[in-house]
């Protein structure tokens, strides 16, 4: 059986407008204004958009997924926090959103969450971007990740196991909601030391 990183091989660089991760099909790189259009294609979905809250109030309308993105390209996080756009890189097709960003309320620990546009859905593809931000957190030195899933939510709890990730209870600590929490840890993902960024 191949292993996590011989499926799904990560590399990760550095570019003028930040980070830059890449998988065989996937192109995760930062968010710009520019996507604005596509990216309210998606978040505007009802599939979508009824996970979101409280974590990310409900897009209402093109501006305000605008104003939502000039926000997220102009933040500074350290490494490996972030928030990237999922594109199919065969064609350039925004698909979706992934993040690494610090649980409330004290930030102590760090969460992997996926957006992904409907038509995208039953393809790994949120499996295979959540893999490659937790490659690159683990790289940054992250001992550990978890995902919060509302019970309901079966779709983002089965993405969580087909990243590696172990249910380990529930939790009302995260965003005064009863959650599901998932956790991977660093020895459970296979990270090739040559694929270390510069």
């Amino acid at each position: 059986m191949r292993s996590e990183a011989e499926r799904h091989p990560v590399t990760v660089e550095r570019t003028s407008t930040g980070t830059v991760i890449r998988t065989r099909r996937l192109t995760l790189r930062p968010w710009s204004v520019e996507d604005t259009e596509p990216a309210w294609r998606i978040y505007r979905e009802q599939e979508v958009a009824r996970w979101l809250s409280p974590a990310l109030d409900v897009v209402t309308d093109v501006r305000a997924m605008r104003d939502l993105l000039d926000g997220w390209s102009n933040q500074e996080q350290p490494p490996p926090i972030g928030r990237w756009a999922v594109e199919l890189s065969a064609t350039d097709e925004l698909v979706g959103g992934v993040a690494v960003l610090p649980l409330p309320p004290g930030g102590d620990d760090l969460e992997i969450g996926w957006q992904l546009a409907p038509n995208a859905w039953g393809r790994g593809i949120a499996a295979e971007a959540g893999h490659a931000v937790a490659h690159h957190a683990f790289i940054a030195g992250v001992e550990e990740l978890f995902a919060v899933v509302r019970e309901q939510n079966r779709r983002g709890a089965a993405t969580a196991r087909r990243v590696g990730m172990e249910w380990v209870g529930e939790t009302d600590k995260y965003y005064g909601l009863r959650l599901q929490v998932f956790r991977l840890r660093k020895g459970d993902l296979d990270i090739p030391e040559q694929r270390r960024p510069a």
